[in-house]
Order: C-alpha cells, then sequence, then structure tokens
C-alpha cells in the first residue's frame, strides 16, 4: 500500500497530483489534486486501478470528506486544440490551483505521478509509478478517476450506442465498432487517429 515516505521529504502542506483518462477515443482528461490530513484518512487508499469501482466511489467520498482536494478538468475540444500532453499539464495546473486557491498561498510542495511536470511556479517533484508509492497521489487518483468515470457514465445516457457505461471512452473493440458503424460524437477527441480514421458526421 502506498505510504507517506515521499510526503514527509519535503515541506508542508503537500499536495499530490495525478489524472486519468490520457488514453481514451472520447471525453475529457481529469486532474486531481490532494493535501491528507494528519489523522483520519481513511484506510484503503491505493493505486486506483487496482480498486473495484465501489471501492473507489467508497474512498472518494470519504477522501473529499476529509482532506482538501481540487479537479481540473480538460474537454476532448480542448484536447484536440492542446494534444493531450499538454491538457493532461492543463488538468493538472487546474487542480493545484484550486487547492492553492483554498489555501490563500503555494502548496509547500507537489508530487505528481509520472515523469513530467506542468509549467507551473510550484515546487514539485515527479515520481515514476507514484500512485503506488505516495498516499496523497494514491488520493488523488482515485478522485480523478472516479469523477471521469462518472462524467462518462452521464454521457452514457446521450450517446448509449458508444458503450460508455462499461468502457468509459476507451478504445475498446466495442467502442471502435460503434464509432466505425455511427461516426464520432461531439465528445471523441478527434485528433486520436481512431477518430480521425472514421468518415461518418458526427
Amino acid at each position: 500500500m502506498p505510504g507517506l515516505k515521499h510526503e514527509r521529504l519535503y515541506l508542508a502542506p503537500v499536495v499530490g497530483v495525478d489524472e486519468a483518462g490520457r488514453g481514451p477515443l472520447a471525453g475529457p482528461v481529469v486532474a486531481a489534486a490532494v493535501i491528507l490530513p494528519a489523522r483520519g484518512v481513511p484506510r484503503g487508499i491505493d493505486d486506483s486501478k487496482k480498486l473495484p469501482a465501489g471501492e473507489r466511489e467508497r474512498l472518494c467520498r470519504r477522501i473529499r470528506d476529509c482532506a482538501m482536494v481540487g479537479v481540473g478538468i480538460v474537454e476532448a475540444e480542448e484536447i484536440d486544440t492542446l494534444n493531450i500532453y499538454w491538457a493532461t499539464m492543463k488538468a493538472m495546473t487546474l487542480a493545484v490551483d484550486q487547492v492553492a486557491a483554498a489555501l490563500g498561498c503555494a502548496p509547500g510542495h507537489v508530487l505528481v505521478d509520472g515523469n513530467r511536470l506542468p509549467r507551473w511556479g510550484y515546487a514539485a517533484t515527479p515520481i515514476v509509478g507514484g500512485d503506488a508509492q505516495s498516499r496523497s497521489i494514491a488520493a488523488a487518483s482515485i478522485v480523478a478517476k472516479h469523477t471521469r468515470d462518472t462524467i462518462m457514465l452521464a454521457h452514457h445516457e446521450s450517446y448509449p450506442h458508444y458503450g460508455w457505461a462499461s468502457n468509459k471512452g476507451y478504445g475498446c473493440p466495442a467502442h471502435r465498432r460503434a464509432l466505425a458503424e455511427h461516426g464520432p460524437s461531439p465528445l471523441h477527441r478527434r485528433s486520436f487517429a481512431p477518430v480521425a480514421q472514421t468518415v461518418l458526421p458526427f
């Protein structure tokens, strides 16, 4: 389980940051930033990919109740304009900016899952595989993943033929078949090759 060894290396408050949704063909990329409290942190926080959906939902609720949380969302249209890398960097920046606004100052340090940092003024460290090492990053991964999944479930109501209730916008075979049959929706990322290769208008 992720611990606090990285958090203890830096000036408090330490923010953990992670994203969800870099790979899907549709929907936003979502980043979350989390400052965990010294006490009252829920048990079971782990890399969101290791947790079932119901547990992510439960933990997301608990994290939001006890921690300081910021969320950044960049929609598909802007992903196409910026590209997915810079859209992800923007989502992370928006999430940390929310936390900084709530604090009234910059956080002491930011821990970011991955090997790159946004172009910002915050003191920060990237950690490859950080969601498996840092409890703050793992908490952010849960919030980001659950938030994005909730968004895609809502969009499924408007575009049920793509199967977003189950695939959350990722390019599984059923989603690709629906994309070929129906063409892209307004929520598809047109800069992504499987979407760009479709010829039907939405």
